[in-house]
């Protein structure tokens, strides 16, 4: 067991962590004379450490992530939701947004196809909720921070948070608030052509360009953000304003995240950041939900597919609970130490 541990700890800390790329920067950064106990010197590692380690952490996940999403196109992602029902099917649909590396606005269009395909709205909706907040990405770069019990358990809620508030829409009726246009657009069901393992690697390497070119700024302002609170905003004045004795801290940290519009990988280094700076996890995990899921671009591209009451009936649900998971982090923190 403890060779295991070993073994874990190592892959955890050196494969995904890089924490080994963290030792270089400092190394060669400090030959060029910068002090890293400097606020400057400690800036400059952090950005570039964690620049480097999200790119080559994002270019992997994508083209392994895109690769088995090439088996499920959305015609064939169509039929396989079509043959489920009731709650197994808002399961399903949640699963399936795990393997589409979308962030919020990107996974709009296919929610509309969906919606167009006759699929139920509730179906639809436990998609959009899962697609851009809980990726098999996200999993691995909250297990390169956080550890591999904070990132299942982050990926865990997320699931049950996107079959919860697509089973709670299908139940309210919200059918009929899904825009016209949406419902009367004519599907065309093509049959996908079958990708040969060529063509797939080609697809994949497409996909992981056509990223990290979408979320290039988003990451490098993240990590701008990441080195200024990690090196600049002293721990006492973070932990005032986000600290767990501030009984408003997950639900300001999910206010500030709602307006703010970037991929999970643009959030991970403030997430790091903040964590550093002694942030409950609760928080943390509140701000990137409210990002990533309720940003205001995505909500105004959904009001083009559904009506007012649907929009406030889903914001609803998902801003509610996003702040109940964070609460609930923050008090059972204890059990991912």
């Amino acid at each position: 067991m403890q060779i295991i541990k070993m073994i874990w700890l190592f892959f955890q800390n050196q494969i995904l962590a890089m924490k080994w790329l963290n030792t270089l920067i400092g190394n060669v950064l400090t030959s060029l004379g910068f002090d890293l106990s400097e606020r400057i010197g400690g800036s400059v590692q952090f950005f570039i450490y964690d620049t480097i380690k999200i790119f080559i952490l994002l270019s992997v996940l994508i083209f392994i992530i895109s690769y088995i999403q090439s088996y499920f196109p959305p015609e064939r992602t169509k039929k396989i939701l079509g043959q489920f029902y009731g709650i197994r099917a808002n399961i399903l649909a949640a699963l399936l947004g795990t393997v589409t590396p979308f962030c919020s606005c990107s996974s709009i269009p296919l929610f509309i196809g969906f919606s167009s395909a006759g699929l139920p709205v509730g179906v639809t909706f436990s998609f959009l909720i899962s697609s851009p907040l809980v990726d098999l990405g996200s999993l691995i770069l909250l297990m390169s921070i956080f550890g591999a019990k904070i990132a299942v358990a982050y990926v865990i809620v997320g699931l049950i948070l996107a079959v919860i508030g697509g089973t709670l829409i299908e139940k309210m009726g919200m059918e009929k608030h899904v825009e016209s246009f949406i419902k009367s657009a004519s599907c065309v069901d093509l049959e996908s052509p079958e990708l040969t393992k060529k063509e797939r690697v080609i697809y994949a390497k497409e996909q992981v360009q056509a990223t990290v070119k979408k979320v290039f700024w988003y990451v490098i302002i993240g990590v701008g953000i990441g080195a200024i609170i990690h090196n600049w905003i002293p721990a006492e004045i973070i932990q005032s304003i986000l600290g767990e004795k501030n009984p408003f801290s997950v639900l300001l940290a999910t206010v500030v995240g709602i307006p703010m519009y970037a991929d999970i990988f643009g959030t991970i280094p403030i997430a790091e950041a903040l964590f550093a700076k002694g942030v409950g996890i609760g928080t943390i995990l509140s701000f990137m939900m409210g990002v990533t899921a309720l940003s205001l671009p995505s909500m105004i591209m959904l009001r083009k597919a559904v009506k007012p009451k649907l929009l406030f009936v889903f914001f609803s649900i998902v801003s509610i609970g996003i702040v109940v998971i964070g609460y609930l982090f923050n008090a059972f923190s204890f059990l991912f130490v």
